[in-house]
């Protein structure tokens, strides 16, 4: 059993989910509405957490196997490679400086080198920002849970592709408390 002032020692890392140039643009059929509006509230929760950041992208893979293939037969636009500007981060966001975890999944919870659960090891709460909702952060902050960490999702600094999908998304993550909590942009600044 850990012990409780140990894990209260130990930091929360904000990992920020894919906030990437396909998912803000309209034209992109992978744009997601109310991407713009969790922009203000990413950058504060960046600055709260100066060092304990960690950014995530998705990207297609080299070569899809089994269901993938599939997929990017529906989504031929995005079979590119990793560093084509489509997979960027969006500028408007400083991401300068800070690791960037890039997968060829939904997920980016794994133990591969270089990974999310490698680079926040110390990390006694994960806080999610980002996109979408019903999708990457989902995968994202299941996978984590299912792992034993404590994960934080930020409901105003998430965007899903549509209302009702964040919502969806954001009810069925509430299910996994207290593995996953929700909470807001001002709460997780006020407890920095």
């Amino acid at each position: 059993m850990s012990d409780p002032t140990t894990e209260a020692a130990r930091p929360a890392w904000l990992v920020v989910v894919d906030m990437q140039n396909v998912f803000a643009s309209s034209e992109s059929p992978w744009c997601t509405p109310g991407f713009d509006d969790i922009l203000d509230n990413t950058r504060a929760l960046i600055e709260a957490f100066g060092e304990r950041v960690v950014f995530t992208r998705f990207v297609a893979p080299e070569t899809p196997y089994g269901a993938w293939r599939d997929y990017y037969h529906e989504w031929a636009f995005a079979l590119v490679p990793a560093e084509a500007p489509i997979y960027d981060l969006v500028e408007s966001l400083p991401h300068e400086g800070y690791p960037v975890v890039s997968r060829a999944s939904f997920g980016k919870w794994d133990e591969l080198t270089g990974s999310l659960r490698e680079l926040t090891a110390d990390a006694a709460t994960l806080v999610i920002a980002g996109v979408s909702t019903d999708c990457c952060v989902l995968s994202t902050a299941l996978a984590a849970a299912d792992a034993g960490v404590q994960v934080q999702v930020v409901m105003d600094a998430c965007a899903g592709v549509s209302p009702d999908d964040h919502q969806r998304a954001l009810t069925a993550m509430s299910l996994y408390a207290p593995l996953i909590t929700l909470t807001s942009t001002e709460d997780v600044i006020r407890a920095q």
